[in-house]
């Protein structure tokens, strides 16, 4: 039963995008479902990490279901470094597909510097095939 959820919540973001089924045929593809500010950052270990950050540097994703300030709480790391959250305004897709056992990849995809935290990085979440 799970599987066929994660079928459906596949093809429906798949069909969002209008990219042909077909066109992702091959094992190994990526489509970009999300890019987004990271959330929080201000108050975990952005700062710390900031020099050695670089833009592709690969991030994890982790549920946070026990979350009690949002059940869809979706955490993001870098090399095991808290550094905030997919914005809860954007975080129900993709713990939807992370709920439903889709494979899921997230990458730095801006770093700027700015006093502003909605500012200072920007990721990008592939759903991968």
């Amino acid at each position: 039963m799970r599987f066929l959820r994660t079928t459906s919540l596949l093809l429906a973001l798949l069909a969002s995008t209008g990219v042909p089924p077909d066109a992702l045929a091959e094992e190994g593809t990526r489509l970009l479902v999300q890019a987004s500010p990271l959330a929080g950052s201000q108050y975990y270990a952005l700062a710390e990490v900031w020099p050695e950050m670089r833009v592709g540097d690969i991030l994890q994703l982790v549920r946070e279901p026990e979350n009690r300030h949002d059940p869809k709480a979706i955490r993001v790391e870098w090399r095991g470094r808290k550094l905030g959250y997919v914005p809860r305004a954007e975080n129900r897709p993709v713990a939807a597909v992370l709920d439903g056992g889709g494979r899921l990849m997230a990458r730095v995809a801006r770093l700027r510097e700015s006093g502003d935290p909605w500012q200072r990085l920007e990721i990008e979440i592939f759903l991968l095939f």
